[in-house]
């Protein structure tokens, strides 16, 4: 009996042990979650301070004229109070795994405020075409340099600008779960 009672607190102390290590590890990993957040934003603030920045909030969009797989032309004049422009690229990982929120998000929306520019120059653009083409005007870019792209100076792959009136940039967010709620369909 004095052995099982022995064995019962070994135990008993090995899954405390146990226990208190998981509960370090889950909050390990919230302080990494938060860090590679802050990784997010300082990546679509244009990156560390002092850096070739991309597009200020505040600044005009420069101009362009694009052709959506749909046939439509998509000017910078021409973009809506509060539209979001999406740029993609097929061989993005991030990309990808945010495809489906995306999409989500863009069908809440009203399609004309929600224009998602695709990186044609390599991989399989079909997939993102194709979910994306019900709830968004979709441009693919195959030239170099990629002229919208060029007119946000996008400086990585998934990244998410909010344009105002005049082609002024409000936003830039590098995940779709940070994006505004925007007009409704």
């Amino acid at each position: 009996m004095p052995y099982l009672i022995a064995i019962v607190v070994v135990v008993g102390l090995l899954c405390l042990v146990d226990l208190l290590l998981t509960l370090g590890v889950v909050r390990r990993i919230k302080e990494h979650t938060k860090l590679i957040d802050a990784l997010y934003e300082v990546v679509a603030s244009g990156g560390m301070p002092g850096t070739n920045a991309g597009l200020a909030v505040g600044e005009a969009v420069g101009d362009f004229d694009a052709t959506t797989v749909d046939g439509d032309h998509v000017t910078r004049d021409g973009l809506a109070d509060g539209t979001v422009v999406a740029f993609l690229s097929p061989d993005c990982a991030g990309c990808r795994e945010q495809l489906p929120e995306l999409a989500s998000w863009a069908a809440g929306q009203d399609r004309s405020r929600v224009v998602a520019v695709v990186d044609g120059r390599e991989g399989d653009v079909a997939h993102l075409v194709s979910t994306l083409s019900p709830v968004a005007r979709v441009i693919v870019e195959d030239a170099t340099p990629p002229q919208v792209a060029e007119a946000f100076k996008l400086q990585a792959f998934p990244t998410f600008y909010q344009v105002g009136a005049g082609g002024r940039l409000l936003a830039t967010v590098p995940k779709v779960s940070r994006l505004p709620a925007g007009s409704p369909a």
